[in-house]
């Protein structure tokens, strides 16, 4: 479980730093970076209430807070820190350029600021499964008694988390967007994945191909392994392109009968045959498929990617099998909320993509699908028409609603569909009694939108609980 190559200590005193934006992750930078001793000012486009309150706490720690203008470059920038959000081609990034300014991330700051017995980082990206995951591979390592935290695009910054010192923990899970990636150019985890690939933010990337090429920065000097989906080839093209430590390793995870150097499923039951003795002839048993939580096809494919990032660390199987058992699954993430008169009402909010939604379509049977909302310029032929056998009926709602009844109507024309035209507080109870008189006992009713939810919901959580309302009154009602 050794030691981790280590970037050279950059001397922060007396720079001149620019940090681009006043959110968590801006927030936390300036702090740190002020802390160093770095002369930081914060720029943000706001100047709400709220954008106030936090310039003011900041202030009070000298760091300066320019509101109401996040476009000029202050004069005397060494660096510019930016939010992962921002996008490259703002004008603060194109007068950083012109200045011959360098333009990094939160991820990319911490990174620097590890010293010279950090704990090493086993890294995961993916469209999709990044949060499950990361959490998965924490309660593996915890299960194998380590000292870690699930930090990078969820929990606390991960510069706070590298604050607390090179002993306080034993190895991270951080999970890395594409826009973190794309702003972290000196990373070089131990060990990373790459769960899949869909067209997504394509708008901030500006082309699929440069959205992958920002994830495959996640395998650059790994010393291990790099993980990848066996079932998706642009995962295993990125490895091929990565430019890795001598002895690092290709590994795939999939679904199933594993070959040599992947981990996969066997009658039920999750082996590893790229971390054993002999790969070629033996296969170790990590854990069985009923001890992941749920035990829907994507979900099993993030446990072994979680698995493989483990036990390229050299945490034994038991830990696996303990770690996946402990572990829950966020709210809003295939998660059951109720069966009513025989039907089964699943919560998945968060299949926020045509990627997402399809992954949860296929691990029902005889489905009612709720879905809709911001499409972000996706399109949908592909999804329905893959999906088209299971469905019983659909409900439609949305801003980009039509989008999809438009694919249904070419893939999917004899499913009934409920197109609902409305954007009140009631919508989301009326698509449950809608979808609730088209299921038959021994449905599913599936909400994975495959879409946005900020036109008609403050975001995908608020979107899935009131959807867990509208079931319980449901349920209520028929009791």
């Amino acid at each position: 479980m050794g030691s981790q190559e280590v970037t050279t200590p950059v001397d922060w005193q007396g720079m001149n730093i620019t940090v681009a934006g006043l959110g968590v992750s801006g927030v936390s930078a300036a702090r740190a970076l002020a802390g160093l001793g770095a002369s930081v000012t914060v720029v943000d486009g706001g100047s709400s209430d709220a954008h106030r309150e936090r310039a003011a706490a900041l202030e009070e720690h000298g760091i300066t807070v320019r509101l109401a203008d996040a476009e000029t470059l202050p004069e005397g920038t060494d660096l510019v820190v930016t939010s992962p959000g921002w996008k490259p081609g703002g004008p603060l990034f194109l007068a950083a350029a012109e200045a011959g300014v360098d333009v990094v991330g939160d991820v990319e700051i911490a990174w620097r600021l590890r010293g010279p017995d950090a704990a090493p980082w086993l890294a995961v990206t993916g469209t999709n499964g990044k949060t499950t995951t990361t959490q998965m591979l924490a309660s593996i390592l915890v299960a194998a008694g380590l000292r870690t935290a699930a930090v990078g695009n969820i929990g606390t910054p991960i510069i706070d988390i590298v604050q607390e010192g090179d002993t306080a923990y034993d190895v991270l899970a951080v999970e890395l967007s594409s826009y973190q990636l794309h702003w972290a150019p000196s990373l070089r985890a131990h060990s990373a994945a790459v769960l899949n690939l869909a067209p997504d933010h394509l708008d901030w990337h500006g082309s699929m191909e440069a959205y992958a090429a920002d994830k495959g920065r996640i395998y650059e000097g790994n010393r291990i392994a790099c993980v990848y989906n066996a079932a998706d080839k642009a995962t295993e093209d990125l490895v091929r392109a990565a430019d890795v430590e001598e002895g690092c390793r290709a590994v795939g995870f999939t679904l199933r009968t594993p070959g040599p150097s992947q981990l996969g499923v066997v009658e039920g039951i999750l082996v590893d045959r790229a971390f054993v003795e002999h790969r070629h002839k033996q296969a170790q048993e990590l854990a069985e498929v009923a001890d992941v939580d749920p035990p829907a096809p994507h979900n099993i494919a993030n446990a072994l990617a979680a698995a493989a990032l483990a036990r390229a660390f050299g945490v034994p199987a038991a830990a696996v099998r303990d770690g996946l058992r402990a572990f829950r699954p966020d709210a809003h993430r295939i998660q059951h909320v109720a069966d009513v008169d025989g039907v089964t009402y699943i919560d998945d909010s968060k299949a926020t993509n045509t990627h997402a939604a399809e992954a949860s379509l296929a691990a029902y049977g005889s489905i009612v699908w709720i879905a809709g909302g911001l499409a972000k310029g996706a399109t949908f032929d592909e999804l329905v028409a893959r999906s088209a056998e299971r469905l019983r009926g659909v409900v439609l709602f949305g801003a980009d609603r039509a989008l999809i009844r438009e694919a249904l109507a070419r893939h999917a024309p004899e499913v009934p569909v409920v197109d609902l035209d409305r954007t009140d507080t009631g919508a989301m109870s009326a698509a449950v009694r809608e979808a609730a008189r088209l299921a038959r006992a021994g449905d599913t009713v599936l909400m994975a939108p495959a879409c946005a939810s900020m036109d008609m919901f403050t975001n995908y959580n608020q979107r899935g609980d009131m959807f867990a309302e509208a079931v319980r009154e449901l349920g209520a009602a028929s009791a």
